[in-house]
């Protein structure tokens, strides 16, 4: 049984010898033998037309925007996808100000419940990304950009009104921190805190000693409640008890600027080696060093847009470079 093949129109039929089945004087590559043709003088050549330029690719900064560009390297399986998300807040606003005889009476900080209406904030609008095993990518962005929201929908612990987020296994955002309770001591906190991240009371028994170390606490504070605590000290403890175990995707909100030279170091030495065990490391932060030594991986977010997603030295570059033009205007 011979199997049919229907050839498009204008297309030449060949045998096995690469000969025209119809017409012998037909080259092996399909070529007719040669004509004469008559050539007649090149006429003038018609204007080049010009593509249209892109409307709204440009950034803040009149950069161009770079959508899903992933830096060359190995890559697997993702581990985490970001499709089209969109974060809405409803916030009440407070109304109408008082004023004249009514402000002298109520106060100038009383508000007419009447006149109390919501209003949408889109905190995240429109963010695609695909994270993949091995990534350690950081976020930049100004303050109120929409960074820690993200992060916190990815957590599952803020809904998306519109787009999806996929996960490989449950994130973890630094560091069970609503696992830790201010009144209990360190010591208590830091068994609580690896329960909470699944490990058995064995297990976290036996890491103790580990967590304690890197945290860099001095012993006589682990008695002590943890509203003692200054905001670095609770930082580097619920850092030390998140790293102690292996998280497929864990991410860090701004937990490593408030660290000490020397926790800052030791801590971005233990993301680099969650990600040499193909875990996946988001990192929030203002210190743009601490994102160039851990990260290989950039986004860009302003205004809850994602600007740019690259590598570090092109993202990092593109973004001082729009805050230095912020600063000039």
């Amino acid at each position: 049984m011979t199997e049919q093949t229907s050839f498009p129109r204008g297309s030449v039929a060949t045998d096995s010898n690469g000969q025209d089945a119809e017409n012998p004087a037909v080259g092996a590559r399909g070529q007719d033998a040669p004509q004469p043709v008559d050539e007649q003088p090149p006429g003038p050549k018609a204007p080049a037309k010009k593509a249209p330029a892109k409307k709204g690719r440009l950034g803040p900064s009149g950069l161009e925007k770079i959508k899903t560009r992933v830096p060359q390297g190995p890559r697997e399986r993702p581990t985490v996808i970001v499709d089209n998300v969109h974060i809405t807040y409803k916030v009440w606003a407070t109304g109408r100000a008082a004023s004249g005889r009514n402000a002298e009476k109520r106060g100038l900080l009383s508000r007419t419940p009447s006149l109390r209406r919501a209003r949408e904030v889109n905190a995240v609008r429109g963010v695609s990304f695909t994270a993949y095993e091995g990534d350690s990518i950081g976020l930049v962005g100004t303050n109120g950009s929409g960074k820690s929201t993200l992060l916190q929908a990815i957590a599952g612990l803020v809904p998306t009104r519109r787009g999806a987020v996929f996960s490989e296994e449950n994130p973890t955002l630094l560091g069970v921190g609503a696992a830790l309770m201010n009144e209990l001591s360190g010591e208590r906190n830091v068994i609580l805190g690896g329960l909470a991240l699944g490990m058995s009371l064995e297990e976290v028994r036996s890491k103790y000693d580990e967590i304690v170390d890197f945290s860099g606490l001095d012993p006589q504070f682990l008695d002590l409640p943890m509203r003692t605590y200054s905001q670095g000290m609770a930082a580097r403890l619920r850092f030390s008890i998140a790293a102690s175990v292996s998280h497929r995707v864990l991410m860090i909100d701004e937990a490593l600027s408030v660290g000490d030279r020397l926790f800052q170091q030791r801590s971005e030495q233990r993301i680099r080696e969650l990600r040499e065990r193909a875990g996946t490391v988001f990192l929030v932060s203002h210190a743009l060093p601490t994102i160039t030594k851990t990260c290989n991986r950039v986004l860009w977010i302003d205004k809850g847009k994602l600007i740019m997603d690259g590598g570090v030295d092109e993202v990092i570059s593109a973004y001082t470079q729009s805050e230095t033009e912020g600063d000039e205007e």
